[in-house]
């Protein structure tokens, strides 16, 4: 029991002796060594929070690009966008623009049907109206003494009869063929039948009054006799 006292004892001075040994060499620093020390401290930490800087940076430098990114994507989404609905805007356009093309070509057509078709109404007409002074012209002639044909009257009456016939003419009005021709209908109408055996049968014999086509159509159909 003593024994194991002094042992303790001699470790406890041994601790004390270390102790005072350690505050002697601090005490012993030059104040150079000391401010050498916090240098390096100050140095190492102002190292620390130039690295912990650097990293802040580099992860802002990081972030910024990924949002710069970002918006450029959705610039670009816009844009395309923009340009889908500005194609549908002028494909919309273009098929009205067409349509309405269509419809003023119908309509001019249409417009230029009817007004033909009224000026050859109005046409018609006058034609039919001309014609019953074409038949007294042809009428008097057949009424003017033999050897007078060559009076005067008579060359200006010719001369009025050829006039209005060059006229007619130049206004499509052709005269309907009709005697030795067989009947028909669409361009003869038959006033009167009669039995001939030197011609043939269903052939115009005669001809009371002159037809006369407009163009291809009949402006008045020949009256005329038929033979059975």
């Amino acid at each position: 029991m003593g024994k194991n006292k002094k042992h303790s004892e001699q470790a406890t001075a041994a601790e004390e002796e270390i102790k005072q040994e350690q505050a002697a060499g601090e005490a012993a620093e030059s104040p150079e060594e000391a401010a050498a020390k916090e240098a390096a401290k100050a140095a190492a930490e102002i190292e620390n929070e130039a690295g912990q800087k650097t990293g802040d940076e580099s992860k802002g430098d990081d972030q910024k690009d990924v949002n710069e990114t970002g918006n450029e994507k959705s610039q670009i989404d816009a844009l395309e966008e923009e340009i889908s609905k500005r194609d549908e805007t002028i494909a919309l356009m273009h098929d009205k623009l067409q349509r309405q093309m269509a419809e003023f070509d119908n309509f001019r057509k249409r417009t230029e049907k009817e007004k033909s078709e009224m000026f050859g109404m109005g046409a018609t007409d006058i034609l039919k109206k001309l014609l019953p002074i074409v038949d007294n012209f042809e009428r008097g002639f057949n009424t003017i003494p033999d050897g007078e044909e060559k009076t005067q009257f008579a060359v200006g009456m010719d001369m009025v009869y050829k006039q209005l016939i060059k006229m007619l003419e130049d206004n499509k009005v052709t005269p309907i063929e009709a005697v030795g021709k067989e009947f028909d209908p669409q361009f003869h109408n038959a006033v009167q039948h009669v039995e001939k055996d030197d011609v043939g049968e269903n052939i115009v014999v005669e001809e009371f009054e002159k037809g006369y086509m407009y163009g291809d159509t009949v402006l008045r159909h020949s009256m005329v006799i038929v033979a059975n």
